[in-house]
């Protein structure tokens, strides 16, 4: 296998040598401009996801939430792990705090300002469940789990899906906000909401997992 892959890896590195790059057709850049006039935002990829491909989003957001209802279910039934996996040297706590705050910071902007430049709400919804993540191996899970209770994080969770799918159902019966000026935070009609919704969404769905498989599994 090690030679299938040297070889594959030199015919790679050839074809970049001979071959020259592959000019972008103009009618392609010209989809793309008719993708940002036609949804008001400059991040085209947000356009399709939210507004071209919205039907397929609510799927996905639908099944993201079966996932962690699925795992809920599969696990309800097996004895907590008794060994929890965590960091416990004082250098790596310190390093994952500081990295959970950044992502955070990180999922906050991209929420926000996610239909103006790459990112959107799937990738701050990443993002906040992975600063989750690195609070949750550096801290006690009967505190996570506290906390997680006490936002009422779950009711949140569904709360976030539900008006979601409201929002998307008034978007695709031809009920539509105003687009604003092109590259305004308030712009690109229902995208931006949309984009808070699925990272709320994502990113306590999230949550919810890491608790489940940190309490079942004793590791992420």
């Amino acid at each position: 296998m090690k030679w299938i892959y040297l070889a594959a890896g030199i015919a790679l590195y050839v074809k970049m040598l001979v071959f020259p790059n592959l000019e972008i057709d103009p009618a392609e850049w010209a989809i793309v401009d008719w993708i940002v006039e036609d949804t008001g935002v400059p991040n085209a990829v947000s356009g399709i996801i939210f507004r071209n491909r919205l039907y397929d989003t609510i799927f996905e957001v639908v099944v993201f939430t079966i996932a962690i209802m699925g795992a809920k279910f599969l696990l309800a039934n097996e004895q907590p792990s008794c060994n929890i996996y965590q960091f416990n040297d004082r250098p790596s706590i310190v390093l994952a705090r500081l990295g959970a705050t950044i992502t955070a910071l990180v999922s906050i902007e991209l929420a926000i300002r996610g239909h103006l430049s790459p990112g959107g709400g799937f990738a701050a919804g990443v993002a906040g469940g992975t600063a989750i993540g690195l609070v949750a191996i550096t801290s006690s899970s009967k505190w996570m789990e506290e906390i997680y209770k006490r936002s009422k994080a779950a009711i949140w969770e569904k709360i976030s899906v539900l008006i979601f799918i409201v929002l998307a159902i008034l978007c695709l019966v031809g009920i539509e906000l105003p687009q604003g000026e092109l590259g305004a935070l308030a712009s690109g009609g229902w995208i931006p909401l949309f984009n808070l919704l699925v990272a709320i969404k994502v990113a306590l769905g999230s949550w919810a997992a890491i608790l489940i498989f940190v309490r079942y599994r004793g590791l992420l």
